[in-house]
């Protein structure tokens, strides 16, 4: 500290607050108060200090600037620790999450029944019927096993107590009921 390096070099010089006061041009009091650490010496009373005490201004000046800086530097390393521990951290949990991601989208593809490398096919009927227009849809796979079907409440209704298992025999059935009752599909 400031006030503690200009009482011990005071000391070594064999002066008192008094006769380093009159050196100085100031008062026996200013001298306790910047010795105490009350107060600090402005520029130029420092280098009237520096050549009273035969020393120079960054060497008075050195170990409280020097303290400081240490405690920045530490303060600095401090945070930029606790910030690389931050970041590994998020870095952790953004690669879980993608991984918890990949493993969701493999399993739960709603792409994997839609033509892959044409092991479904799906097809798309409208027909009318009165004036009024009912679709449905059915997929079914390479052997024509139905994988889904739904639609139209009314194409679903005369479906209802029927079990088709065949895709093509369904979609037949339906442009069937529909051609016999006067509609048409498409």
């Amino acid at each position: 500290m400031l006030g503690e390096k200009i009482c011990n070099l005071r000391k070594s010089k064999k002066l008192s607050q008094e006769g380093l006061a009159e050196i100085v041009n100031v008062t026996r009091q200013t001298i306790s108060n910047w010795e105490l650490g009350e107060t600090s010496p402005n520029p130029e009373q420092l280098k009237l200090l520096s050549k009273a005490l035969n020393v120079s201004v960054d060497e008075l000046l050195d170990n409280e600037l020097q303290n400081i800086l240490v405690e920045k530097v530490n303060k600095t390393e401090k945070n930029s620790r606790n910030i690389a521990k931050i970041l590994k951290f998020l870095g952790v949990c953004f690669a879980l999450l993608l991984v918890i991601d990949v493993i969701t989208f493999i399993v739960f593809n709603p792409f994997k029944r839609t033509n892959d490398n044409n092991e479904t096919e799906t097809v798309k009927i409208t027909c009318k019927l009165n004036d009024s227009t009912y679709k449905y849809l059915i997929e079914y796979d390479k052997d024509d096993n139905i994988v889904e079907s739904s639609g139209s409440e009314f194409i679903e209704s005369f479906l209802k107590e029927k079990q088709f298992t065949k895709g093509k025999i369904l979609v037949e059935y339906i442009e069937d009921y529909f051609n016999d009752n006067g509609g048409t599909c498409k």
